[in-house]
């Protein structure tokens, strides 16, 4: 048996600064896969406290982030309740100043827009200081460049950068990406990621698609 790191650990390495957010998160509208790790010199496991920011649970939106997800410093995810109410002649939210302006008003987080869940996908890479805003949604494999804000979709194995974050590029020609849409390795049970590890960190990406099409093919099999 392989020594592999254990995704319950908070801390996984002897640095301190990586945590493995699952295990320090306790709002129940926020969910978070294996291994995803939160990078901060300063406080790593204060990633609910300090970066998800205006989140009130009965508002009903989600913060979902899936597994192998590598989040820099100083990122932060907007939830829905930050927003102001647009409807009105005014966006002040009087009602939550309490007194007689609380009492003709009509409840602050009934009347704000609602944008949706902010939704990252598996093995996604974002930058320091970017902030994702709520709606957003991040696919598998996408990399967002540092200090970018994020309002809208992102698509799978594309690069996005700026204000607004923008497509840069593609990561890969398109049958690499459909074959790694297809063989989700983040679901790979924890042997058989050991196995695949010296394939998925090849830089030789023809060789990739070759293994990763001959994994699929097996497991597609039902002889097999």
């Amino acid at each position: 048996m392989h020594r592999i790191p254990d995704p319950n650990q908070i801390f996984p390495n002897e640095y301190g600064t990586s945590c493995f957010i699952k295990n320090v998160v306790r709002a129940p509208n926020i969910s978070i896969g294996d291994y995803t790790y939160y990078d901060d010199p300063d406080d790593p496991a204060g990633f609910e406290r300090n970066n998800v920011l205006f989140n009130y649970p009965e508002f009903g939106d989600h913060l979902r982030i899936g597994k192998f997800c590598a989040i820099a410093s100083g990122t932060r995810f907007i939830m829905g309740p930050a927003n102001h109410r647009l409807s009105s002649v005014t966006t002040y939210p009087f009602h939550v100043f309490g007194g007689a302006w609380e009492e003709n008003t009509p409840p602050h987080l009934a009347q704000l827009p609602r944008k949706g869940d902010i939704v990252v996908g598996n093995d996604v890479w974002i930058g320091r200081e970017c902030v994702v805003m709520p709606g957003a949604s991040i696919g598998d494999g996408a990399i967002v460049e540092a200090c970018s804000v994020v309002a809208g979709a992102v698509p799978p194995y594309t690069v996005y950068g700026g204000n607004p974050a923008r497509f840069l590029k593609n990561r890969f020609d398109e049958e690499l990406t459909g074959l790694l849409l297809q063989f989700w390795w983040w679901d790979l049970g924890p042997e058989a990621l050991v196995e695949v590890l010296p394939l998925l960190c090849d830089p030789d990406l023809e060789k990739a698609k070759a293994g990763i099409r001959a994994r699929i093919a097996r497991r597609n099999d039902p002889g097999d």
